[in-house]
């Protein structure tokens, strides 16, 4: 095993790679203001932005979940990575070459982390299905992809592969890369055999390779070819540690961008309609693999959606039952999205596939744009279960159907689709049915339900406004004007030491009454000081930092825009000077009632020296009132 990662290479590696350029590839950026970026938090959930990105200082941190640090915190957190690896996987994408202290540069296996391990060995099965899509074995796979319109060149551009019929030839390929049968197994591209040796997992079958939002290749999805295979007509990668099905999403590598562009995503049912789709001009479709759409799945497409009020998620289904009931499925997440949500089904109970091969790329393209929102179709589905010809079928169609329309947030639009479920089930009173809609909708509120907003039919979450309690202190009190000026101060000794340098490194701990802030203070001058800040000035400081939750609070102080429009020395005199007058004037008081309790018969040297430090303490707080920062 290589040794501890050279802590030059860990800092060039910190240095190379831009944190806004990594985090990017898994979330939607916007400008926040400040030269800081802002999207939605990628390890909790939520509608309104609170996540926000600092290029300049190569921080992140989250205002909703306290969630924050530098790059590799980053990659660590959100790929479930140790330190070693998060290291490894950005220096080559950096392609810096890492020394280890036991023992020189990496071998390129020993030391490497396993999850490192498994993306490594996904990354070179992907090539090798590749380069077997040209062998003439796999000429039935070639035929199955041009009887589906797709020729070389879109094989490509999705890297559709082809895995022998052999037993083991992905097997030994991988072993003459220095992978071990463990890691074979543990990666799911092999499995045990009868023999007690490995076997290839996939056999004989069309290859997808299935790659997570940043774009590694973490699993496959494999389509049966021959009669004679026994297996499941698709088969994907078991769950493993870097493949989870509920959570990724075929295509999203390919779409992200385009879906963050344009706030619309397409859902669709299989890869070749994903692959249907890009070549009808359609890139925002996706498929998800082997299973339904989900919670883990909605939260993907929001970090790249955000809360953008055009933003849409369109969903293509088969006209069959199983279809219909797939749209159904989608229609109770429904309201997790800050998007509006639509479905749209194929004449003829086509799929995009199909559909292309039968009318070409514009009826692709057409399909999608005759959506239907998906609201009005599940509506739509329940009243077509009941018999509107009598009373009692109205009756029992509007008892199921206005509990869905009651759950509606935006009161407008549960007004509107009130009167338009009034129209699909003949009831001329359209009156009876919105107070039927509106008194269920009360009913839910009272029993605790989430309570109407106005918004766009989602239910919207306020922007965090104060931070929690932290480090076991009492609660920050952002109203009082102490704190606040405590805050800023701090901001500016992080962000900008030039302007507050050297007088902050005098101002003594006790000076931040907030113990938080007091605990930054002392982070700051354990790492040298705001005076001897350099390149690696933050990185210290948070190396300095006691534990993780004052490493938390330096970074959301790094992180936060500083309250002014104009950042300059003015502004940061005003600062150091309200926290010295504070603290000067807290001193006189503290001074002030140690002469009412002085004893008459206390030694006169001693009301001299009480009296003399009170006098000193009023001059200089006057001359901070008169002087400003002048008179620190």
């Amino acid at each position: 095993m290589a040794g501890r990662i050279n802590d030059d290479d860990v800092k060039a590696v910190r240095d190379a790679v831009p944190i806004d350029a990594v985090v990017s590839e898994y979330l939607q950026l916007r400008n926040a203001g400040g030269g800081n970026l802002k999207g939605l938090c990628p390890f909790h959930d939520e509608k309104s932005p609170s996540f926000q990105v600092s290029p300049s200082k190569g921080l992140y941190h989250c205002f909703g979940c306290q969630a924050g640090g530098d790059t590799l915190d980053f990659v660590m957190k959100i790929d479930h990575l140790s330190f070693s690896e998060a290291v490894e996987r950005l220096a080559g994408l950096a392609g810096i070459t890492l020394r280890y202290e036991e023992g020189g540069y990496t071998s390129g296996t020993s030391g490497r982390g396993d999850r490192i391990r498994l993306v490594e060995a996904h990354k070179a099965a992907a090539q090798f299905y590749v380069d077997q899509l040209g062998s003439p074995e796999a000429e039935i796979g070639r035929k199955f992809l041009a009887e589906r319109g797709f020729d070389q060149a879109a094989a490509t551009h999705f890297s559709v592969g082809y895995s022998p019929a052999g037993w083991d030839h992905l097997t030994r390929f991988l072993r003459g890369k220095g992978f071990t049968d463990k890691e074979l197994i543990t990666s799911g591209l092999a499995q045990d055999s009868r023999s007690g040796k490995p076997i290839d997992r996939f056999r004989g079958r069309l290859m997808w390779p299935i790659r997570d939002i940043s774009g590694e290749v973490v699993g496959f999805g494999a389509r049966k070819l021959r009669d004679d295979d026994n297996g499941p007509k698709y088969l994907n990668t078991p769950e493993t540690a870097i493949y989870k099905k509920s959570q990724v999403l075929y295509g999203i590598d390919l779409a992200k961008k385009e879906i963050a562009k344009t706030s619309r995503a397409v859902v669709v049912e299989g890869y070749t309609d994903v692959m249907a789709c890009h070549m009808a001009g359609v890139t925002t479709a996706i498929a998800t693999c082997g299973t339904a759409f989900g919670g883990d799945h909605i939260k993907i497409l929001r970090r790249l959606l955000m809360d953008n009020a055009t933003a849409e998620v369109i969903f293509t289904f088969d006209g069959d039952a199983a279809g219909q009931k797939a749209a159904l499925r989608a229609f109770e997440d429904d309201q997790k999205f800050a998007a509006e949500t639509s479905i749209t089904i194929a004449p003829g109970g086509m799929d995009p596939c199909d559909l292309r091969l039968a009318q070409g790329d514009a009826a692709v393209a057409g399909l999608v744009e005759a959506r239907t929102p998906l609201f009005e179709f599940a509506l739509r589905h329940i009243v077509s279960r009941h018999n509107l010809e009598n009373p009692a079928g109205r009756a029992a169609a509007l008892a199921e159907a206005a509990p869905v329309v009651a759950s509606i947030k935006d009161l407008s639009i549960q007004h509107e689709s009130a009167v338009q479920l009034a129209g699909m089930l003949g009831i001329l009173d359209e009156q009876f049915v919105v107070k039927r809609v509106a008194q269920l909708a009360r009913w839910a509120r009272d029993r605790g339900n989430q309570p109407q907003q106005q918004g766009r039919g989602r239910p919207q979450e306020a922007a965090p406004t104060t931070p929690p309690p932290v480090g076991g202190g009492p609660a920050l009190n952002l109203r009082s004007p102490a704190h606040r000026t405590e805050r800023e101060l701090l901001k500016l000794a992080l962000q900008r030491p030039a302007l507050v340098s050297p007088a902050f490194d005098a101002y003594g701990i006790d000076e931040f009454t907030a113990p938080p802030y007091a605990a930054v203070r002392q982070a700051i001058q354990d790492a040298g000081g705001a005076s001897q800040a350099a390149d690696d000035y933050l990185a210290r400081v948070r190396d300095a930092a006691p534990n993780d939750t004052v490493r938390a609070m330096v970074t959301e102080l790094a992180v936060e825009a500083i309250h002014a429009k104009t950042v300059d020395e003015v502004y940061a005199g005003v600062q150091l000077v309200q926290v010295r007058l504070r603290a000067v004037d807290r001193r006189v008081l503290e001074i002030q009632g140690a002469m009412t309790r002085l004893s008459p018969q206390a030694p006169p040297e001693q009301h001299a020296a009480v009296q003399e430090e009170l006098w000193v303490l009023q001059q200089y707080g006057q001359r901070l009132r008169n002087r400003g920062a002048e008179g620190l």
